[in-house]
């Protein structure tokens, strides 16, 4: 399972399987007659990062740019070789949109074996670090929040492991 999507269903079923039965259960032996209160308004919960950086247009601009600086760079672009780079750009659009919080419409492989090959080919730490460069850039010149870049680049670095097959 990958980082990005077991930190949310970990949390869900922390949340579902444990603490959900225990707070029933509570109830349940103390027998008490719980109402629900009116209450004022719940506070909004906050959006996701795939709402606030803008959606699909804003994760498809950011892709399209990413893939601009990353095929111009003569350090990375060689694993880029002979990949056919719509539907790379449409798998790479699809993952970001998952793991920022947008519709799961991901099928692509997983981290670790879709990335096999590029270890063949020398890809590395340096190589990674290189590629985040460019995320970031790419966020900052699209407009995007530093605290959202941070949070982009961190999701991305969680990859890191799976990435480079470690």
């Amino acid at each position: 399972m990958h980082l990005e999507t077991f930190i949310p269903a970990f949390l869900m079923f922390a949340v579902l399987g444990l603490v959900l039965p225990i707070i029933l259960s509570d109830m349940a032996e103390k027998g008490r007659n719980y109402t629900v209160e009116p209450k004022a308004e719940p506070a909004a919960s906050p959006a996701s990062v795939y709402k606030q950086i803008g959606g699909e247009a804003a994760v498809n601009a950011a892709v399209d740019v990413f893939y601009r600086r990353v095929l111009a760079d003569a350090y990375v672009n060689r694993f880029f070789a002979g990949v056919d780079m719509d539907k790379q750009a449409g798998k790479q659009k699809a993952f970001l949109t998952m793991v920022m919080g947008g519709p799961h419409n991901y099928t692509g492989k997983d981290m670790r074996e879709g990335h096999k090959h590029l270890i063949r080919m020398g890809l590395n730490d340096s190589h990674f670090d290189h590629i985040l460069m460019h995320l970031r850039a790419t966020l900052a010149q699209l407009g995007v929040p530093e605290n959202l870049i941070q949070t982009i680049i961190g999701v991305a670095e969680s990859t890191r492991a799976d990435v480079l097959d470690r």
